[in-house]
C-alpha cells in the first residue's frame, strides 16, 4: 500500500507543479523573493509526500523480514544488509537511468508519469487487490490530460518574445524565441533553464549580408570578444588568426570572428550540449566545416570545455569563455588551474576573454572573484563594461603590456576596420565604468582553486542580497 500510494501521489506532480513553477518563474523575474520562497516551499511539499512514503519502504520491509529471524530462519544482520544493498543498487540504477536516459529521451513530465505507473504496478502485484487499479487509471488519465492540453513546458520570459521551439536535453531546458529589435528587426534568441538571460542572438534580416557590422548585437557581451587583443600596443588585426570559444552556444561569437578576421581564420567552438548545437543549425544559421566547405577551419565540438582544451586544444590568439551566467557557474571553469590551462594554449600575444554577468543593481562580485582568480595566472587583467546587458568582459593577457587601457585607446584611434572600431568605441564610451586594469588590490576574495571554489556560496550571497 505504501508503494502504491507513493506512485499515485507522484502522478499528480506534473499537474500541480505546472502552476507552482510558472508562479515561481514570474517571481524570479520580478525579484519577489517572498513569493519565490513561497513557491519553493510549495514544491518541497509537492515532493515531500511521495519521498517520505518511499523512505518508509526499506525499514518496513526489514521489519517484515525480521519475522524469519524470530523463527530462526535468518540473522538480523544478513536480512538488514541484503535489503540495504538492494536499496542502494536500486538508487544507483534509478538515478543514472533517469538522468542519463529517460529525461533526455522523453522529458521530465513523462519520466515522472513513468515512475508513477511503475510504482503502482509494483504495488498492485503485491496487493492482488484490483480495486487499486483505479489509481493506475487516474494516473494514465492525468498523463493524457497534461500532455495533450498543456502545450509548451513554459512560456518564454524575455520581454514580448514568442516561443517557436523548446527541448529538454541532458544538460539544459532550451527555448528558442523570436522578438523584435528596434535596430536590427526580427531577432532569434536562445534562452536556457531559468530564462533570465539570452545566450545567443541571430538576426535573420542579415542572413545574406557580407558586412560584419550586421552581425553585431548592439552592445551585447558577444560583440566584445573580437576586440580583446587590442590591449597589446600597436596590435594589427592581421595578426589575429585563431580563436577558441568555450561555451559557444549557437555560435554568435564564432560567426562574428569569422566575418571580421576572414574565412581562413582557425576557429574551434566548444559547446557541451549537442542539443544546443542542433538548435543552432536549425534556427541560428550555424554553419561550420561539417556543412559549409567555405569554412574549413571552423569546427564545432560537443565537449566539456576543460576536457576538450586538455585533450584536443591547440594554440590560439584568443580564447573566449562564456559559461559564467549565474546561477549556473561550472566551478571547474573558474579556477586557477583552469586558467593556467587556458594560458598554456595561448600564443605569446594571446588573450583570455571571460564574459561575467552582473547581478541585480550592477552587483559585480562575480566579476571581481573571477578577475582575482585570473590575476593569479595572467600578468595583467583588464575590465570592459558592456554597453548592453550589464555584463563585464575580463581580459587576461599572456604577457605584460604596460598601460593596457591606453594601448586600447590608441589602437582604437588608428583602427581601420569599421566593425572593430565601432565596438571599441562602445567599450570606451558606453560602459558603466571606463576600461581599466584590475589590480591585485581590487581582489576581495580568495582565488578559486580546484580544491576550493565556493562559487555556489558567492551566487547564493547575490541572491539573498535581494531579500534585504
Amino acid at each position: 500500500k505504501i508503494i502504491t500510494w507513493a506512485g499515485f501521489i507522484t502522478g499528480f506532480i506534473p499537474l500541480l507543479a505546472d502552476p507552482i513553477l510558472r508562479f515561481s518563474q514570474g517571481t524570479i523575474a520580478r525579484v519577489a523573493v517572498g513569493s519565490f520562497l513561497g513557491a519553493l516551499f510549495g514544491v518541497l511539499i509537492l515532493f515531500a509526500a511521495p519521498v517520505i512514503l518511499m523512505a518508509m519502504v526499506s525499514p518496513f520491509a526489514i521489519r517484515l523480514q525480521l519475522r524469519k529471524v524470530e523463527n530462526g530462519i535468518a540473522s538480523a544482520g544478513r536480512t538488514a544488509g541484503s535489503l540495504s544493498a538492494l536499496s542502494t543498487v536500486g538508487s544507483i540504477v534509478g538515478t543514472f537511468l533517469t538522468v542519463l536516459y529517460l529525461i533526455p529521451e522523453i522529458g521530465t513530465a513523462r519520466t515522472t508519469y513513468l515512475i508513477a505507473v511503475f510504482l503502482i504496478v509494483v504495488g498492485l502485484i503485491g496487493l492482488r487487490d484490483w480495486r487499486y487499479l483505479l489509481m493506475l487509471l487516474v494516473v494514465v488519465g492525468l498523463f493524457f490530460y497534461t500532455t495533450t492540453t498543456r502545450g509548451n513546458i513554459k512560456t518564454a520570459d524575455c520581454g514580448g518574445c514568442t516561443l517557436i521551439d523548446e527541448q529538454e536535453s541532458a544538460y539544459n531546458y532550451i527555448q528558442i524565441a523570436t522578438s523584435e529589435n528596434q535596430s536590427y528587426g526580427p531577432q532569434v534568441n536562445l534562452i536556457l533553464n531559468e530564462g533570465q538571460a539570452i545566450h545567443s542572438i541571430y538576426h535573420p534580416r542579415f542572413e545574406q549580408s557580407n558586412n560584419p557590422l550586421d552581425l553585431l548585437t548592439g552592445g551585447g557581451p558577444w560583440d566584445y570578444f573580437t576586440v580583446a587583443p587590442y590591449f597589446f600596443p600597436d596590435r594589427d588585426p592581421s595578426t589575429v588568426k585563431s580563436f577558441a570559444m568555450l561555451g559557444s552556444a549557437t555560435g554568435t561569437v564564432p560567426k562574428q570572428f569569422l566575418a571580421i578576421y576572414g574565412a581562413d581564420a582557425k576557429i574551434d567552438a566548444v559547446e557541451i550540449d549537442p542539443a544546443i548545437i542542433a538548435m543552432g543549425r536549425k534556427h541560428f544559421q550555424l554553419r561550420d566545416a561539417s556543412d559549409d566547405p567555405t569554412h574549413p577551419n571552423y569546427k564545432t565540438h560537443p565537449e566539456d570545455a576543460r576536457y576538450w582544451l586538455t585533450t584536443q586544444g591547440g594554440s590560439y590568439d584568443v580564447i573566449g569563455m562564456d559559461a559564467y551566467h549565474q546561477p549556473y557557474i561550472p566551478f571547474h571553469l573558474a579556477t586557477v588551474e583552469f586558467f593556467q590551462l587556458v594560458k598554456n594554449h595561448l600564443t605569446p600575444d594571446g588573450v583570455a576573454v571571460v564574459n561575467a554577468g552582473k547581478g541585480p543593481d550592477g552587483d559585480d562580485r562575480l566579476g571581481v572573484a573571477l578577475a582575482g582568480t585570473m590575476r593569479q595566472v595572467f600578468p595583467q587583467v583588464f575590465v570592459i563594461d558592456t554597453a548592453g546587458f550589464g555584463n563585464q568582459i575580463l581580459v587576461g593577457v599572456n604577457r605584460p603590456v604596460g598601460d593596457g587601457a591606453l594601448n586600447f585607446q590608441r589602437n582604437f584611434e588608428r583602427m581601420q576596420v569599421p566593425v572593430l572600431s565601432t565596438v571599441m568605441d562602445w567599450a570606451l564610451r558606453l560602459g558603466a565604468a571606463p576600461v581599466h586594469e584590475f589590480l591585485p588590490t581590487d581582489a576581495r576574495y580568495a582565488a578559486f582553486t580546484d580544491d576550493k571554489a565556493p562559487v555556489e556560496q558567492l551566487i547564493d550571497s547575490l541572491i539573498f542580497a535581494q531579500i534585504k
